[in-house]
């Protein structure tokens, strides 16, 4: 069957399930980071019988049943990785939920109703090379998007930021906001963090693993879809194929469009990627998979790639499938509608 489409509003349901989106030509555009679930070394004892999965701009939720079908108890190294955080260049923007330099999205996991202590692993990286212990020597927060590892750069002698830019993990920064030339030091590293811990599953038994946290939510001022001058421009199309956008939604934006004051239809864009394809490394397929997406509002429209979706709430949409193995990832595209300045 082919994937369809979600375009939801005040009209009636079209069925429709898809990391970094696309490019939004829109301006003050932050860039959504792609989280996902547990991951771990393919192991052929434990099975995932169940895997219940919400997704919402606000939280996400997963409710695992896994079950270990050997004889004897067994012992697996269990890991989240939060998305990678990197800074390219002074006009990226990312999306992050919290300011935390290590719990970047309130991370949160329960194993048979009890919460687990996670152990956390940062790594810093610049062109290909582990530079953690360097930027801990100097004192400097390994977040790169955070305003005190900015200032910490600032602070380090002229010797040693000449020494980071060379490493790759600094750029120079030049600009006039109207207090003269300014030149500060701006991170340009990747900072990769995992919690992790060892869980034991019981031979023979069920084990119930939830964790929530929220996510890394790209946003658009407006969106760009709907517009006929560049609805053959390759990011476009792009963008229109990952969250599967059908031509209802386009012509309804085409048509907002132009009845719009402002440039561009009255919608803004907000996306959500969720990594779905670790869910193969588990014995065997997903016995029972059970996805809902919640788009927000009533009136906000929603797009993803998926089959046999039904519409199960004002805002809310599910899938289910038996015998699944993910082969691809999530992308959620939400579409909220505002009233344009006048």
């Amino acid at each position: 069957m082919r994937p369809s489409c979600l375009a939801l509003a005040a009209l009636p349901a079209l069925a429709g399930l898809a990391v970094l989106g696309g490019p939004a030509c829109a301006n003050d555009s932050t860039a959504e980071l792609a989280t996902g679930g547990l991951v771990f070394v393919k192991n052929d004892a434990i099975e995932m019988r169940a895997e219940d999965l919400f997704l919402s701009t606000a939280e996400v939720r997963v409710h695992y049943r896994f079950f270990n079908r050997a004889d004897h108890d067994v012992t697996v190294h269990v890991a989240f990785p939060m998305p990678e955080v990197r800074i390219d260049g002074p006009d990226q923007m990312v999306a992050l939920p919290t300011d935390d330099p290590v719990d970047l999205l309130g991370f949160v996991t329960t194993v048979n109703g009890e919460r687990v202590e996670a152990a956390v692993e940062q790594r810093v990286i610049a062109k290909g090379g582990d530079r953690t212990e360097l930027l801990q020597k100097l004192g400097v927060p390994l977040a790169p998007h955070l305003a005190s590892t900015g200032a910490a750069l600032d602070r380090l002698p002229a010797t040693v930021q000449k020494e980071l830019v060379g490493l790759g993990l600094a750029d120079i920064d030049e600009y006039d906001i109207g207090k003269g030339l300014e030149r500060h030091l701006a991170p340009r590293w990747a900072l990769r963090t995992t919690f992790y811990w060892q869980q034991v599953f019981p031979a023979a038994r069920e084990t119930v693993i939830e964790h929530r946290y929220r996510p890394s939510v790209g946003e658009s001022v407006q969106t760009s879809l709907g517009a006929p001058s560049i609805a053959g421009e390759p990011w476009v199309t792009a963008e229109v194929k990952k969250y599967c956008v059908e031509r209802d939604i386009l012509a309804k934006l085409e048509r907002a469009r132009g009845s719009a004051d402002a440039f561009g239809p009255p919608y803004r864009e907000k996306r959500i990627d969720y990594v779905l394809s670790t869910g193969a490394n588990w014995a065997g397929p997903i016995g029972e998979f059970r996805l809902v997406v919640d788009k927000g509002a009533p009136a906000d429209l929603v797009s993803f790639c998926g089959e046999n979706v039904k519409k199960i709430s004002p805002t809310r949409f599910e899938m289910r499938k038996t015998n699944f193995t993910p082969t691809g990832d999530i992308g959620v595209l939400i579409l909220t509608k505002f009233e344009p300045e006048r």
